[in-house]
């Protein structure tokens, strides 16, 4: 595992799972809302945050947390493991809850990204496995023939999952 792609629905743990993954192969972690978003939440113009992508995946080693379907193909092509989080909506929702409790803002204010919780965000969360992620899975059987999938459907299953790569580096 050099090129890790991690994708999930908002609270499911990306940065948290991403994070964690990039220090124990001692890879670059790179949070795409970070990069996508700037401090007063204006996106990036597509060819711009497309370019961007494609720099990043070029490196030997990389950890990418985020969505973002549109650029997803980007990303998938080149990794050689893809993270699905495919947690249950209201363990996202308690995700986001705690992590706006803990960072009082936003866990990427380093970045310049702030949380940005509203009930369309909320709709989307709840929403996510019945219309996002039929997009995804096809995106991933589409870009990703190379990669070793591995789909998480709990936060236990993530540690676990980080226990089998921690043992073998």
């Amino acid at each position: 595992m050099q090129r890790i792609a991690i994708i999930g629905c908002g609270g499911s743990g990306k940065t948290t799972l991403g994070r964690q993954l990039a220090a124990l192969i001692d890879a670059p972690m790179t949070h795409l809302d970070g990069i996508y978003y700037d401090a007063d939440w204006k996106p990036l113009p597509p060819e711009e945050f497309a370019a961007i992508q494609e720099k990043l995946v070029a490196e030997p080693q990389w950890v990418i947390d985020g969505n973002f379907a549109s650029t997803l193909p980007i990303r998938l092509a080149s990794a050689d493991t893809v993270v699905f989080l495919d947690i249950p909506p209201l363990v996202c929702l308690w995700g986001i809850l705690q992590r706006r409790l803990r960072y009082r803002g936003g866990q990427h204010t380093e970045q310049g990204v702030y949380d940005r919780i509203h009930w369309g965000f909320i709709r989307y969360v709840l929403g996510y496995r019945r219309q996002m992620r039929p997009r995804v899975r096809a995106l991933i059987a589409e870009h990703a023939t190379q990669a070793r999938i591995v789909t998480l459907t709990s936060r236990r299953a993530a540690r676990r999952f980080l226990t089998t790569v921690a043992d073998q580096t």
